[in-house]
């Protein structure tokens, strides 16, 4: 589903217009963006939790060449399903 289709739909099923839903799903994921960059997770009840987890720093190799190349630390974002979202795909 892109930004334009669950724009469609929450305005279809809210009654808001597609202005100010826009509104409100930019402010959210950029408020999500901004939570995780200061190293907080957040936690939607019922559907699950986002959460920044490090990676150290580490030895690997080019699979094309065989040559040895050191893999910079760094952080990912990770997301554990909540239980009502994992009833609801389990169905």
């Amino acid at each position: 589903m892109k930004k334009s289709e669950i724009i469609d739909a929450l305005a279809q099923n809210t009654g808001l217009t597609k202005i100010d839903i826009e509104k409100v799903y930019n402010g959210t994921f950029e408020l999500f963006k901004d939570e995780l960059a200061k190293g907080n997770s957040i936690a939607v009840s019922g559907f699950g939790t986002f959460k920044i987890s490090h990676r150290n720093a580490r030895k690997g190799h080019n699979p094309q060449t065989g040559e040895a190349i050191n893999i910079a630390a760094s952080n990912n974002v990770s997301f554990k399903a909540g239980t009502d979202l994992k009833k609801a795909v389990n169905k």
